[in-house]
């Protein structure tokens, strides 16, 4: 695999300005949806979820991202929004990919571990390696609530792992060493704090 952003948020850290366009704020860490394991969603509310998804794939191009999962704009449900299309410079293959993922669930992963920097929109300034398997088991409904059971490998796989988390309560910084967490407790205590700079709309516990 080529090399990869160097982060999930491709956050611009130091900008002035904030896109108040945005559809939906961001969900910051320590608000208690990021750590709530969310629950499939209902298929008769189809006209619902593709509204929500379509603001979903709003805020996540308004914030720079590549992957946004529900709980982050404050919905316990299971759906995520991933759009590779930006990265079709470096990886042709991604090219015009945008997808939303319903009811999604990781299986198993693969023996093979890679160690990748990541970040994440509700972990504004902070990006750290995280070691994960670079295939993945997954099943999801897909953009048509066609059903889906099937490994992915590539970039695509780390990024479903870091989204497919969301579901599960998790945090990337969960999956890093305590030296780590230690080294990054200043900015998380400071998001607890209801402080956190970034380019994009958020929603803070204070």
């Amino acid at each position: 695999m080529k090399s990869v952003p160097q982060s999930f948020c491709n956050l611009i850290w130091n900008q002035k300005e904030f896109n108040e366009n945005m559809k939906l704020p961001i969900y910051i860490y320590g608000m208690p949806v990021l750590r709530a394991v969310a629950e499939d969603i209902d298929l008769a509310q189809k006209e619902e979820l593709q509204t929500l998804v379509s603001d979903m794939f709003e805020t996540l191009t308004a914030s720079n991202g590549v992957g946004l999962a529900a709980p982050q704009i404050g919905r316990s449900i299971r759906v995520v929004v991933i759009d590779l299309s930006v990265l079709s410079e470096e990886y042709p293959e991604y090219k015009d990919f945008r997808h939303a993922y319903y009811n999604a669930h990781v299986l198993e992963g693969g023996n093979v571990m890679e160690s990748i920097e990541e970040g994440c929109l509700s972990l504004p300034g902070i990006s750290e390696k995280v070691e994960r398997p670079t295939t993945v088991h997954v099943k999801y409904l897909d953009d048509k609530f066609q059903p889906h059971d099937e490994w992915v490998s590539g970039y695509l796989a780390r990024v479903m792992q870091h989204e497919f988390d969301h579901l599960e309560g998790i945090m990337f910084v969960d999956r890093i060493s305590t030296f780590r967490r230690q080294m990054n407790k200043s900015k998380l205590s400071s998001f607890l704090k209801g402080k956190a700079r970034c380019s994009y709309k958020v929603k803070t516990l204070k």
